[in-house]
């Protein structure tokens, strides 16, 4: 099993890197984790609509050329289908129990995602209708796919 999970935007803060980096380590014992880091387009308050456009497409080609043919993407998208964890433990081992061996969360930039990445989306994935940045993003979703690596194997992890 293969976990890629692609961002758009560099972590910059020690604590959010010390958190991805502690998650990465416990996940090592259940899979391979791969985080791929995609250059975010500069952005401003006044940025118009067209603008906007541009730069989520710039960020989309980026994504894109990281994501292989063979994965099974899942998208965070405020209006994907929200799961409990034990909901995406089940979700993640029906993938692998149906040999897909190489799964991608791909986490966009601060203007969302470009339809682009969206239509190559098997799965449309929502943690929340709050907006979240994606540093912390990140973390959540490296906790909750170690969460579901402990469910499906039967370990214990606090509720």
């Amino acid at each position: 099993m293969k976990i890629t999970i692609i961002t758009v935007g560099k972590l910059k803060e020690k604590y959010w890197k010390m958190a991805v980096d502690e998650y990465v380590k416990r996940l090592g014992a259940y899979s391979k984790i791969e985080l791929v880091e995609v250059a975010d387009e500069k952005d401003s308050d006044n940025m118009s609509e067209k603008d906007i456009e541009i730069a989520k497409r710039k960020e989309a080609e980026r994504i894109l050329s990281k994501v292989k043919d063979d994965s099974f993407v899942y998208t965070l998208e405020i209006l994907g289908k929200q799961l409990d964890s034990v909901q995406l433990a089940k979700e993640m081992e029906q993938k692998m129990n149906t040999g897909k061996s190489h799964l991608t969360f791909i986490i966009g930039g601060s203007n969302g995602l470009h339809q682009n990445v969206m239509d190559r989306s098997n799965y449309a994935l929502s943690f929340s209708k709050m907006t979240f940045p994606h540093q912390m993003m990140k973390v959540i979703l490296l906790e909750q796919i170690y969460r579901g690596f402990r469910i499906m194997k039967g370990q214990a992890y606090h509720k």
